[in-house]
């Protein structure tokens, strides 16, 4: 056994000290990111409803077209990325964002902003999101390793939480105050931040090998053969699917409810809202705690088989002590959520091979979020048709027996995750 040298130690703890203030790097960019999506989120719908008086249809279809590239582009994007160096890929999403932002409230200053801009806005947003995400989630273990992937997800999705737990309410303090637009321009500063902490970070990627021409379709069938080979990712997928369809047509509608079925003014909606970042916070903390007491595989299926009901409190919110229920049922719903995205995204990168785990997230993105402009265009159309609470009542039921997908698998058997098993199909 060779003994380290002297000059072996200070190089490892300056390579140590590197990793740490780059990952510190990366959480930045999360901040500006999430922060300026939060913002956002709650801008966009409110200046459809406010300065153009869309309707349930239309906030639907809104929802929907940010929704959209996932569905579309979701299979090539993971393909793409594996071919590129991850940190550029995030540049360029963050500096496509710097445009969109600033062209919207251009646009309503030259007065002409409109529904069909809102639209397509939308729709760039969520290819930006669509790139940097894949990009994202492929470049974490790049900085951490695959040891400490459970405590980066974990304080990513704090920083998330975070960021997600003042951007509502500042979103819409600032649209009171200063106009949607307003809003959305001051978001644009936010993906610049994040272009320059981007640049900061001095890590270097390898060079992807390069591709060979006409081979797209063989990596994308890589990819969705990998997931859809493998046990536990393919009942993942599933679960998580049959939890997005529903909780985002609860989100597509949530600024609407609020509005105009409850009766708050924007800047209380912006924290009812946020107030449900509480539990994304406090799941977010705790899950690397629950997983060493419970187990991961016992800790996916748990914690939404026992959050997911308390959605069931969100349609019954009033303009009174009641819309603490909905306040309450956010929160819990939230945790539970947060609790299992974090232990299966760790497990995703965890088993997934490095030169796939580009196409692999992008997969699961495309099976997962794909249902999300379904999800859009299903709210707006039940809203429009058989009324905003009727709606937030059918999905919080239906999500709440999403989970039971889990507990027919062999997920409900196992504490742990075993990768080296599952790997084949």
């Amino acid at each position: 056994m060779s003994v380290p040298t002297a000059s072996a130690a200070p190089e490892t703890a300056a390579l140590q000290r590197q990793r740490r203030r780059d990952f510190r790097l990366f959480m930045s960019t999360h901040i500006c990111n999430e922060l300026g999506g939060s913002i956002t989120y709650v801008a966009l719908p409110l200046m459809a409803v406010l300065t153009l008086h869309a309707s349930a249809l239309q906030v639907g279809l809104l929802s929907a077209a940010e929704q959209a590239a996932f569905l579309v582009l979701g299979l090539p994007a993971g393909a793409w990325v594996d071919r590129m160096r991850r940190r550029n890929v995030m540049i360029a999403a963050d500096l496509l964002r710097v445009v969109l932002l600033t062209a919207v409230p251009v646009a309503y200053l030259l007065d002409l902003h409109s529904m069909a801009l809102l639209y397509t806005t939308a729709l760039l947003l969520g290819c930006a999101r669509l790139f940097g995400d894949v990009a994202d989630q492929s470049y974490l273990p790049t900085l951490v390793g695959t040891d400490s992937l459970i405590s980066g997800n974990s304080k990513l999705e704090t920083v998330r939480s975070a960021a997600e737990f003042g951007g509502p309410g500042i979103a819409g303090f600032l649209v009171q105050a200063f106009g949607a637009a307003g809003t959305i321009a001051s978001q644009a500063v936010t993906s610049l931040a994040s272009v320059v902490f981007l640049g900061s970070i001095r890590a270097r990627e390898e060079r992807p090998a390069p591709a060979v021409r006409g081979d797209l379709l063989k990596d994308i069938r890589e990819g969705l053969s990998f997931v859809l080979g493998h046990r536990i990712l393919r009942l993942i997928a599933l679960n998580t699917a049959a939890v997005n369809l529903f909780l985002s047509a609860i989100f597509a509608i949530n600024v609407l409810f609020l509005t105009r079925t409850v009766g708050l003014p924007p800047a209380a909606v912006g924290w009812v809202i946020t107030m449900s970042t509480l539990g994304a916070m406090a799941g977010a903390v705790l899950t690397e705690r629950l997983s060493k007491a419970v187990g991961a595989a016992r800790l996916t299926w748990l914690s939404l088989l026992v959050t997911a009901p308390f959605g069931l409190l969100l349609p019954l919110a009033e303009k009174d002590w009641r819309i603490g229920l909905f306040v309450l049922g956010s929160i819990v719903q939230s945790a539970g959520v947060t609790v299992y995205n974090i232990c299966q995204v760790t497990y995703r990168q965890t088993v997934c091979p490095p030169g796939l785990l580009g196409r692999m997230t992008a997969t699961m993105r495309f099976l997962v979020w794909g249902v999300l402009p379904l999800s859009g265009l299903m709210a707006g159309a039940l809203g429009q048709f058989a009324g905003v609470r009727q709606t937030m009542w059918i999905c919080a039921a239906a999500l709440a027996l999403a989970p039971l997908v889990l507990l027919c698998s062999p997920l409900r058997r196992m504490r742990d995750f075993d990768p080296a098993p599952e790997a084949a199909a």
